[in-house]
This record gives C-alpha cells, sequence and structure tokens, in this order.
C-alpha cells in the first residue's frame, strides 16, 4: 500500500549530489506519521485516545541513489504484529518503482499518560487491520536482515 509520495528536495542533496543518509531517515519517518494517520492517531486521535506510537528499532538498507527533484513513494508491508506492536516494513521507490531503500521498524504502542507500552485502542486496532498484511509464504527478501562481516 503507497503511504506517502514526496520529491527529493534539495536541502536533502548532500556533497556527493544525491540525497544524504539522514533524509531517507526522515522520509521514513514522514511515512510511520502518515501510518499513524491511516489507522487513527492523526493528532486528534492521538489526543482522543491519549496514545500514540514510539519506534523501538529500524534497519534502514540503502539500495540506490536519489537526487534532486526526484519523485519517491513508499509502500508499507505489515509483517506482523500483536496487541501492541507493529512491524512494518517499508519501500522507497522512485518513478519506475525502483526499490531505493527499505526500511524495517518496530513500532510500540504507548499510553501517553504513563508513557508506558499499552494495547492498541478498538478503534486503533480496527485500523492496524486494515494495513496490507504481508502473507508468511512471500516475506520481502530485504527485510530480517542482519548486519555483520561475512
Amino acid at each position: 500500500m503507497q503511504i506517502l509520495s514526496t520529491r527529493v528536495a534539495s536541502e536533502w542533496v548532500d556533497y556527493n549530489g544525491h540525497m544524504n543518509d539522514a533524509e531517507y531517515a526522515r522520509v521514513f519517518s514522514l511515512a510511520v506519521d502518515e501510518l499513524m494517520v491511516r489507522i487513527g492517531l492523526d493528532g486528534e486521535g492521538r489526543t482522543r485516545h491519549g496514545y500514540t506510537l514510539y519506534t523501538l528499532e529500524t534497519h534502514l538498507c540503502y539500495r540506490r541513489e536519489a537526487h534532486e527533484g526526484q519523485s519517491l513513494s513508499v509502500n508499507v508491508t505489515l509483517l506482523n504484529r500483536d496487541a501492541k506492536r507493529l512491524h512494518a516494513f517499508f519501500e522507497l521507490l522512485d518513478e519506475a518503482h525502483t526499490v531505493l531503500a527499505t526500511s524495517e521498524q518496530m513500532l510500540m504502542g504507548i499510553d501517553v499518560a504513563s508513557a508506558r507500552p499499552a494495547p492498541f485502542p478498538a478503534p486503533v486496532l480496527e485500523g492496524v487491520t486494515r494495513l496490507p498484511a504481508c502473507d508468511e509464504n512471500a516475506w520481502p527478501a530485504l527485510a530480517g536482515r542482519t548486519i555483520g562481516i561475512r
């Protein structure tokens, strides 16, 4: 499911002439913000439910360069979930749908008043169930990777 469309802003381009590595993380962060909107956790929803999402872990893989002005889109697939966590996989794509980067993230639902993990409120859980879920036989090739020198 496409969750975000944007363009590479000139201030995102570094001394190598392409999008700086930190800006890939920015785009994925913007995609998480949009994911929150889609599941009912926009500003009003966060206030009404006293609930938000925190990012626990991110694994970002850079595949191709992005350049100034280039159109970008981000797709999201839910790899797994439980009562208070989302294991999400984001793909950053160019106009030709070439994967430029991926971000695998573990997101935790948080009760704002206690600043502690808490189960998704029922309306938010309903939004979560509408997210595209990964078929266990079609796990993305770039998901579940580890870092190491082989």
